[in-house]
């Protein structure tokens, strides 16, 4: 099972997003991550959809979603040069030396602590998943309190564009 990156530009409008939806259910294909906002123009929205199948598999979801009305096109990022990013945050127990601590690992994954309380940090982190998830797995994972992730968002490098 291979990860994908697929980046969806769609129809901003009611129903949209449930169509997407709903084709990966009734197939019963996983979404990882999906995140949908508002592209420059006001009527379309841009949907990045985290998954993992065989080539095989993406290339029929990929065909699906072309089918769907509201789909203006789309474009599988991992076929390509692509950038990737994910925000998230970690609520973290920070007493005594843990807090020492705590600032350290922030600042070596070059996270920002942007919420201090007497018994805690909230750290911002922004990078591909990988990365955030090594700083989970170096930090000790009883002081974790609470964690919040975006999921993917990706662009194509270069002149890979997404558009109209």
């Amino acid at each position: 099972m291979k990860k994908h990156i697929i980046a969806v530009l769609l129809e901003n409008e009611a129903g949209a997003l449930s169509r997407v939806v709903g084709l990966f259910s009734a197939r019963a294909y996983n979404i990882e991550s999906l995140t949908v906002a508002p592209t420059e123009d006001p009527t379309l929205s841009r949907m990045t959809i985290h998954t993992s199948g065989s080539d095989e598999v993406i290339e029929q979801i990929t065909k699906h979603l072309n089918r769907l009305i509201e789909v203006v096109k789309v474009i599988n990022l991992t076929e390509g040069a692509y950038t990737e990013r994910e925000l998230m945050m970690v609520k973290v127990r920070a007493v005594g030396k843990e807090r020492e601590e705590m600032m350290r690992m922030a600042e070596i994954f070059r996270g920002r602590i942007i919420d201090v309380t007497d018994k805690s940090y909230t750290i911002e982190l922004t990078g591909d998943l990988v990365k955030n998830d090594a700083f989970l797995q170096a930090i000790d994972k009883s002081a974790i309190l609470e964690t919040v992730r975006s999921g993917a968002s990706g662009i194509g490098r270069g002149e890979r564009i997404l558009r109209l």
